[in-house]
């Protein structure tokens, strides 16, 4: 079963709403290289909004700085709240 969460963004005074779940997240990630950032995001986001919103997302997409600041948001809303605490280590001597 995949979990899937809907979550509504508004964007430039319009909402959007999107369906995320964990295979779209895994897909992004691995998409992700040092000299790729924008098109993961924008393939992101117009595969995860209401295919009825799409033609009123693209034109917000053209610049690649509101793609970003858009999936940033949306990933932000779609992680789950998780405690981690590093602990720390006792130092051993070796001999």
């Amino acid at each position: 079963m995949t979990e899937r969460t809907e979550i509504t963004l508004e964007v430039a005074g319009q909402d959007f709403d999107f369906c995320m779940d964990p295979a779209l997240m895994t897909k992004y990630i691995n998409s992700l290289t040092p000299a790729n950032k924008v098109a993961p995001a924008h393939n992101l986001l117009m595969t995860s909004v209401n295919q009825e919103q799409k033609a009123a997302l693209k034109p917000l997409l053209v610049n690649p700085m509101t793609a970003i600041q858009i999936a940033g948001a949306l990933i932000e809303e779609y992680s789950p709240t998780v405690e981690v605490t590093v602990k720390k280590r006792s130092a051993t001597l070796s001999a």
